[in-house]
């Protein structure tokens, strides 16, 4: 699982070896606490390697707004880079562990190891295309679009660790996935009751069956993707 996060795919032994002197740090960070937070001076990127987290800015007037669910296997602190500066907070939402790569081991390390430099770019341009997503399900789509899409990227993103794609359980609350996608808490739990009576869904709290994948696409508007 870690692969991805922390080894560059197609690396020698020998620079796996060097890779291994980036990962001296594992962080535990327990249910409801903050790894960082936004505009903490950005000393690393993190691998999260078990549990889940979210990221979130908040404005002067305390308004705040959540801009990503992350899984195993993903990272965060990306969008520190560019000023040393975290542009957001991450707050677990399980207990979970992360990966720390420190930054500076990473500019120490990345002569000796040329190809992490690719792997950076990978990892930075896999965000910029969350973030495309992102802007896509809160543009012109409807509400009942954005719950579809929003269950299909989770679908997929599982598949792609190795879980089912058709049951998981939801780490996020309604409320949480309401205000990432721009909706009411009432509108989310009206659409996810409405897709469990047309059967696409089978919805016990936090648990969700996807029943019928082909419909949740439709709805979605990527069916034909």
């Amino acid at each position: 699982m870690l692969n991805t996060i922390c080894l560059p795919l197609g690396m020698a032994r020998d620079e796996i070896v060097k890779m291994d002197e980036l990962i001296k740090e594992r962080i535990r960070v327990s249910k409801g606490s903050t790894l960082y937070h936004q505009g903490d001076i950005s000393e690393a990127v993190y691998g999260l390697r078990s549990g889940s987290l979210k990221t979130q800015i908040q404005d002067a007037q305390g308004q705040t707004q959540i801009t990503g669910f992350l899984l195993p296997g993903e990272i965060l602190g990306l969008d520190g880079l560019m000023d040393n500066i975290q542009v957001s907070h991450a707050i677990a939402l399980e207990d979970s562990e992360v990966c720390v790569i420190r930054l500076d081991e990473m500019d120490r390390l990345a002569p000796r190891i040329p190809v992490l430099q690719t792997q950076l770019r990978r990892l930075m341009s896999k965000e910029i295309n969350r973030s495309h997503s992102l802007l896509l399900a809160l543009g012109s789509r409807r509400s009942e679009q954005r719950v579809a899409a929003f269950l299909l990227n989770l679908s997929q993103r599982f598949q792609s660790l190795g879980y089912s794609p058709t049951a998981f359980i939801l780490r996020m609350s309604r409320e949480e996935i309401g205000n990432f996608l721009g909706l009411t808490l009432e509108t989310v739990s009206r659409l996810l009751s409405r897709f469990a009576h047309d059967g696409i869904l089978q919805v016990r709290h936090r648990e969700v069956h996807i029943l019928d994948l082909h419909a949740l696409q439709v709805l979605a508007g990527t069916d034909c993707e």
